[in-house]
């Protein structure tokens, strides 16, 4: 599982003293929403997630109950046993939509997240990647490329959060991982687009070619016209009335 527990690295990190609940709580819920953990797949072990997080097995159980109480995870005993993602069958429609869009401030979350995304492809591309790091982002990429339609937001999530952590600041990995869950919340609520995805997908080569190459200025450039094409799309949703 140790290469699980690398990819949630954006995510889970030790807890500050006094909040040890509340803070493994939100990484958590986070992991979960984001789809670093696919819908059905095992979580890491308590063991392993108490040692990542620096809190007790105690601690963990009761936030691994409130999950179970929100039917976000559920326990299976045996062998094979674990804490397990449950797979979510509702798709969230218009009065969904509306909720979230009634409990979030939408231009906040996507400025905050163009400043965090773009610095992050600058820092990349400024300071370098270490050959594992490149091959590391290259497969985050090619992930994408080859996911199926249902897979994309969660392999897309992870090549933004590669880029994020590969910038070498954990708290910019750490404030992205936290509006990344927003934005897909919104994201889930309208339909993916395959001409969009095209687009997208041309837009992440570019970063990642530009990252590779130490081009910082062609780096910010691109992600920010790649997060700019993204609000479009939400804004587009989100202020279209209901036929």
């Amino acid at each position: 599982m140790d290469g699980a527990l690398d990819r949630l690295a954006p995510v889970l990190r030790p807890v500050r003293a006094g909040n040890g609940f509340e803070e493994a709580l939100e990484q958590i819920l986070q992991t979960v929403r984001l789809g670093l953990v696919p819908q059905g797949e095992r979580l890491p072990s308590e063991r392993e997630l108490a040692e990542r997080l620096r809190i007790s097995r105690v601690t963990l159980r009761e936030v691994l109950k409130v999950l179970q109480d929100q039917g976000l995870v559920e326990a299976r005993r045996g062998r094979y046993g674990g804490t397990f993602v449950r797979v979510r069958t509702e798709n969230p429609g218009e009065a969904e939509l509306r909720r979230r869009i009634g409990q979030t401030d939408v231009e906040d979350v996507l400025r905050f997240r163009e400043v965090l995304e773009v610095g992050a492809a600058g820092l990349c591309a400024t300071h370098g990647l270490t050959g594992a790091e490149g091959d590391r982002l290259r497969s985050a990429l090619a992930a994408t490329r080859d996911a199926p339609l249902a897979e994309y937001r969660r392999r897309d999530t992870m090549l933004h959060l590669t880029l994020a952590e590969l910038s070498g600041s954990a708290s910019l990995a750490a404030q992205y991982a936290a509006v990344r869950s927003g934005v897909n919340d919104l994201l889930d609520c309208i339909p993916l687009l395959v001409r969009n995805l095209e687009h997208s997908q041309t837009q992440h080569s570019a970063v990642v070619d530009a990252v590779l190459e130490g081009d910082a200025d062609g780096a910010r450039e691109v992600m920010r016209e790649h997060c700019c094409g993204t609000a479009a799309l939400l804004r587009g949703f989100l202020t279209t009335p209901a036929p």
